[in-house]
């Protein structure tokens, strides 16, 4: 690896680093807005209190699936502020800091999740970013899901099963993501899109 790769690499460790300790500090704080003790946290998550703790630390990387059931476990308060002003308006404003981020593997996409926790099991909306070269690989979602990409700048490549389409800025993708799917900036220029994914307990319904 030359330089310029090894400088790359710190860039994209450093990168990972703020992302997590970001990532532990919102943990931290939501769960002490709560008055939540690490074990309470652990029982309405069901994620082991020893890993809570390193996410605090910032020591380890959650699993989106182990994010998912933290943040589900923290918004339960929203249960609460609905209950007792039901017949007023429901505001919610999530700030930028406050913004769950994930990076794919090569650090070159960033998905910030802003949809609402409370939707996640059939509703899932995502910021999405690629640099140049950048390549989003996901599993598949549950059978009968459904991923709509709406590109804003640039241009990105997405594949499913083999089939692969272009979308551009000002154009709309939509594809079946209960397969893996793979999404590619081959331009040499960043992509912004947005995407929400619909999965199939919003079908069914």
């Amino acid at each position: 690896m030359g330089v310029e790769g090894q400088d790359k690499q710190k860039m994209l460790q450093a990168g990972a680093l703020a992302l997590s300790g970001q990532l532990g500090a919102t943990v931290q704080r939501l769960r002490k807005a709560y008055n939540l003790s690490l074990s309470e946290l652990s029982s309405q998550s069901g994620v082991a209190k020893s890993i809570i703790s390193q996410i605090e630390r910032n020591e380890t990387n959650p699993t989106l699936a182990t994010i998912w059931r933290l943040a589900q476990a923290l918004d339960v308060s929203i249960e609460r502020v609905l209950q007792t002003t039901e017949d007023g308006p429901f505001l919610e404003k999530t700030s930028k800091a406050d913004t769950p981020i994930l990076v794919s593997d090569d650090g070159k996409c960033r998905l910030e999740i802003i949809g609402w926790i409370k939707t996640v099991e059939w509703l899932q909306c995502y910021e999405f970013a690629a640099a140049p070269g950048g390549v989003l690989e996901s599993e598949a979602h549950q059978r009968g899901s459904v991923e709509s990409l709406s590109v804003r700048d640039g241009e990105l490549e997405v594949e499913v099963a083999g089939a692969k389409s272009s979308v551009k800025a000002g154009e709309t993708l939509r594809y079946r993501c209960d397969r893996p799917h793979i999404i590619r900036n081959l331009g040499k220029t960043p992509a912004q899109a947005t995407m929400v994914c619909i999965l199939k307990a919003a079908v069914m319904e």
